[in-house]
């Protein structure tokens, strides 16, 4: 997977190649699917939500551009995969997941992986955890119609939130950094992901 889906793509940060090797995807993956743990593609996960691709959880490692000393919020937790793979390149990883289910199961999954250390929120993703800001870096895996501005007002200054923005139907991951004049971004590839719900994402249930 290092080699083949994500080194010959670009992704050249070696903390991050060293990150996404280490972590087991499998044990974050259904029983029944665990055969196609490492293929370049995401994988549901029920509850209408997926583990995102490869690819894509290293090229948003890769723009937070983290050096280990990090406070990070990963928002729309999933199977636990990402904030797993954060945990490998930053300090502190905190998660939020607004489905209880998938968050039980994050929660063991990481636990089972050796990173019981992430604290696992329940809640709408799209307003953050303000009460753990701020954050270094924020990583959004669930697409928003613009950058949540309550995720933006939690980042420390000079912080840096990946998220994909655009339509249900299609995004592109953009990263902002918090600057004294303001959002500074520019986006980066085309990706397409499960939809944020919540107060400042998409309507919905």
């Amino acid at each position: 997977m290092v080699e083949l889906q994500l080194r010959r793509r670009g992704i050249s940060d070696e903390r991050v190649l060293l990150a996404m090797e280490r972590v087991p995807r499998e044990l974050f993956v259904p029983n029944e699917l665990r055969p196609y743990s490492y293929e370049d593609g995401a994988l549901p996960i029920g509850h209408g939500q997926t583990i995102s691709q490869p690819f894509i959880v290293a090229t948003i490692c890769m723009l937070l551009g983290l050096d280990g000393d990090e406070r990070v919020l990963d928002v729309g937790t999933g199977s636990g995969y990402q904030a797993a793979v954060l945990a490998e390149l930053a300090a502190e990883v905190v998660t939020i997941e607004r489905v209880p289910e998938l968050a039980e199961t994050a929660r063991a999954a990481l636990a089972e992986a050796g990173y019981d250390g992430v604290a696992v929120r329940i809640g709408d993703g799209s307003l953050g955890v303000p009460e753990r800001s701020p954050f270094s870096a924020i990583a959004v895996a669930a697409a928003a119609p613009t950058v949540p501005h309550a995720l933006y007002s939690q980042l420390e200054e000079g912080g840096r939130l990946v998220v994909p923005r655009g339509s249900r139907r299609g995004q592109e991951l953009v990263l902002v950094e918090r600057t004294p004049e303001g959002p500074r971004e520019r986006a980066s590839v085309p990706c397409r992901f499960v939809p944020l719900l919540g107060e400042e994402g998409f309507a919905g249930s």
